[in-house]
């Protein structure tokens, strides 16, 4: 069942989602060589409880004990934070945070570089990034979910990579996981109807080479079969009246792609 939020539970929201989006930002001078995921995420976690007064709400989500999942590489998604992940230069990273205040849980994820990284990779960020847009560019109200994930697919598909199928978007408020589900491919007009007050994420993830995906002996870290670099981007979005507003806005998405990333 879709709960559509209230104009007075969306004020709530916001503040929760620009916790989530800050604490991101801030992460990027972290993200750097010779430093490890569990550090990372220990640092996250921290700033939730002590800096925000917030609660990271992925702890204790299906038995995780992290503020965040850290994907390096090939890793598409779930990737666990530990002390031997020590990041190294050239390497790519997802960070995926969660922060649940006021009653509502924010969800968003960005991608790092750790110093230089090649052209292929930074070309597979910025088109995923672009995806992502892409994908929230449909949103409004009277449009379907089928045209989100159209969108997506479409132009990774233009730029010769691909999207993994396996994971969605979702409905997200008072709990994690709502319906409904955003896939990242489908067809224009079908699927569930976009209304008002509906929130959910959009959170494609794009593969260098095949979809195809593999879990690792934990059962819960996903990576790309053939070895191949994975990009993801995600935010929460609520649909308005007219159109959409991002919850999880970064401050410095204002500013032109290559002079952030």
């Amino acid at each position: 069942m879709i709960h559509y939020k209230t104009e007075q539970e969306i004020i709530l929201y916001r503040d929760t989602g620009k916790i989530a989006a800050e604490i991101l930002s801030i992460l990027k001078e972290h993200v750097r060589t010779g430093v490890n995921t569990y550090d990372i995420a220990k640092f996250a976690e921290d700033l939730i409880v002590n800096k925000y007064k917030a609660i990271p709400s992925s702890i204790g989500q299906y038995d995780f004990k992290f503020a965040l999942n850290s994907s390096i590489n090939d890793v598409i998604c779930h990737g666990v934070p530990n002390k031997e992940d020590v990041l190294k230069d050239g390497d790519i990273i997802n960070l995926d945070l969660t922060v649940k205040k006021n009653g509502f849980i924010a969800d968003t994820s960005r991608m790092y570089h750790v110093g230089k990284i090649s052209e292929e990779a930074r070309r597979l960020c910025k088109v995923t990034y672009e995806c992502l847009w892409k994908g929230i560019e449909q949103v409004r109200p009277g449009n379907r979910v089928g045209d989100i994930g159209f969108a997506v697919a479409r132009h990774a598909m233009k730029n010769d990579f691909t999207v993994v199928r396996e994971y969605c978007g979702h409905g997200i408020g008072h709990k994690m996981h709502e319906d409904p589900q955003i896939a990242h491919f489908g067809n224009k007009g079908k699927g569930e109807l976009l209304r008002k007050g509906m929130t959910f994420t959009i959170e494609p993830m794009i593969n260098q080479g095949s979809r195809q995906i593999k879990h690792l002996a934990d059962d819960w870290t996903v990576v790309t079969k053939d070895g191949k670099l994975s990009a993801q981007w995600e935010h929460t979005v609520l649909v308005t009246d007219k159109g959409y507003e991002i919850l999880t806005l970064r401050e410095e998405e204002s500013q032109e792609f290559d002079n952030w990333f």
